[in-house]
């Protein structure tokens, strides 16, 4: 038996999330009965980032074990066609048999894509969000330099979140623009549930002088959900890039 690494990219406005649900379509569920298809086994693959519904991604990454003889290299080939055009594997690969995407040191960069135009085009709808209104930047890249290194990130993060620990390192938050497109991008080592999306909410508070950036350090220190922005809407969110740093 060997294990096979996949990297996935897959448009998730179709999708409730990447994680199987029994009763709902997910990334994971198309997955399984691909692999299935193709090898005639059953298996489960194990995910690096359990995305939401309504969220994309370039380069998720995920593990399953097979009997199969076909090279690791070569299953990114055979899966493309038995997968829905909506989700492609964009390369594959053999890893160690106890290699596990989730129980290693990891970097990651999420971007969330904000159009603010005064009115949004149809082809931009299942990517973006529409932010009309006019916004500060240089002030939302202020109150973003607070969020930079290691620390507790409680205020970020769904209540009902079960993670063990809230602290993460975040190692870069970078705000561009080009003509109407407001791009937020944040790299780290891992992510809490909805934390993106609540950061994004934050700052755009901030550059629309809901909040000062300086009130933003404060939110961080509160370790209190109530205390900030909202979270954003899923389909704006795009998990870009994906490292193993081991």
């Amino acid at each position: 038996m060997v294990r096979i690494l996949l990297c996935v990219s897959y448009d998730g406005t179709g999708y409730c999330g990447w994680q199987f649900q029994k009763e709902h379509r997910t990334v994971e569920g198309e997955l399984n009965k691909a692999i299935a298809a193709l090898t005639g086994e059953e298996v489960e693959v194990i995910g690096a980032s359990r995305t939401d519904a309504g969220v994309h991604a370039l380069c998720n990454m995920a593990v399953f074990d097979t009997d199969s003889t076909i090279p690791g290299d070569r299953f990114s080939y055979a899966l493309n066609t038995k997968l829905p055009d909506d989700i492609r594997i964009v390369w594959s690969r053999e890893v160690p048999s106890d290699f596990h995407p989730r129980h290693v040191a990891t970097e990651k960069t999420y971007r969330y894509h904000i159009y603010t135009g005064e009115f949004m085009p149809p082809t931009k709808r299942l990517y973006a969000v529409h932010e009309s209104r006019p916004l500060d930047i240089e002030a939302m890249r202020t109150a973003a330099a607070y969020l930079i290194g290691e620390h507790d990130f409680k205020s970020f993060c769904s209540a009902d979140t079960s993670a063990v620990t809230t602290v993460r390192n975040v190692k870069n938050v970078e705000i561009t623009r080009d003509s109407d497109e407001l791009t937020v991008s944040v790299k780290g080592n891992g992510f809490l549930y909805n934390m993106v999306r609540i950061i994004v909410g934050t700052l755009l508070w901030v550059g629309l002088k809901v909040r000062t950036p300086e009130e933003v350090k404060e939110i961080l220190e509160a370790c209190d959900r109530t205390k900030a922005g909202p979270t954003m809407p899923p389909q704006g969110l795009m998990l870009a890039d994906f490292k193993f740093l081991e």
